[in-house]
């Protein structure tokens, strides 16, 4: 029964790396005559010509990694500032109906985000930029028509998007960390925002994975950021240029791909983002275990280092 039993829960986990590799190798299948037309060279081309049949990623790839980093730089400190609050300050009667309003953003439909994007954020970066000096608007940080949409509308949309599940997950991190680390700095003199570090230094890790699980939402995210990015493909440093993400050129042009070089290649855009996803994510596992290492290994000195001295007194 038990062999049965952990045959069984095997096959079913052994289910997830092969639905991974099925999507890969479908995505690779499906783009194989764009793959094979431009190498290489679709992951450095900036050219995205369907009539004259010349793609490249570039502008695609980096409007996904620049609005999604503008995100999670704008959201990381909110999102942690929420996460103290609830579990270190708040009060009881008040702890509650934040949380469920909290954990509520992250239930609302994308196209939602959008809409307030398009009525909210873009006329408040239209506003914005109008009132920047002649002279900081031709500066390559914020050049661009002053239309409202483009990378800033983007990242603000998607940093509140992405606050929901940093601030959920970096508050119960850190509800899980033991009071005797916070009794412990208290009764050494902490002050209540130093054992408030304490508390963050000690789960660090889980924080830390707070933050990538955020990095993960804005990476994949299409409606909302297609209705407020510009849609342009070219690649900008400015906050205020109409750009355009992976997902949201395949969600507007996917429908309207006239030829099979056309579709070939916006499959292999979903198959750039798949790649860079499964990158950062891979990457991203690797600091959390670096860092859970580190800590573990600091853990485990202590008593060791602790023990000479006992010996000696």
């Amino acid at each position: 029964m038990d062999r049965g039993f952990r045959i069984g829960t095997g096959l079913v986990a052994a289910v997830i790396p092969l639905v991974v590799l099925g999507i890969a190798v479908v995505l690779v299948h499906e783009s194989w005559l764009s793959l094979r037309t431009f190498g290489l060279g679709f992951w450095r081309t900036s050219t995205w010509d369907p009539v004259a049949g010349d793609f490249g990623a570039v502008p695609f790839l980096w409007g996904t990694l620049y609005s999604s980093f503008l995100a999670l730089l704008i959201s990381t400190p909110v999102a942690l500032g929420i996460a103290i609050f609830l579990s270190e300050m708040a009060p009881s009667a008040l702890r509650q109906p934040l949380v469920f309003l909290t954990d509520l953003l992250a239930a609302i439909p994308s196209i939602i985000y959008g809409l307030w994007g398009i009525f909210v954020l873009v006329p408040i970066v239209r506003a914005f930029q109008a009132s920047l000096p002649d002279g900081l608007r031709k500066t390559t940080l914020f050049t661009g028509p002053p239309v409202g949409v483009g990378m800033l509308a983007a990242a603000l949309v998607l940093a509140v998007m992405v606050l929901p599940y940093t601030a959920s997950v970096a508050r119960e991190v850190l509800r899980a960390v033991p009071p005797t680390q916070r009794e412990a700095a208290l009764a050494l003199g902490a002050t209540r925002w130093e054992s408030i570090k304490v508390t963050l230094f000690y789960g660090r890790t889980g924080v830390l994975g707070a933050i990538l699980l955020g990095l993960g939402r804005a990476l994949g995210e299409t409606m909302a950021v297609t209705m407020v990015i510009g849609n342009t493909p070219k690649a900008s440093l400015s906050l205020l240029a109409p750009q355009y993400t992976m997902a949201a050129v395949i969600a507007n042009e996917f429908t309207e791909a006239a030829d099979k070089l056309y579709l070939d290649s916006l499959v292999a855009i979903g198959l750039v983002l798949f790649i860079v996803t499964f990158a950062i994510n891979a990457l991203s596992r690797l600091l959390i275990w670096r860092v859970g290492a580190e800590q573990g290994a600091r853990r485990r000195a202590a008593p060791a280092g602790a023990a000479p001295a006992a010996s000696g007194a």
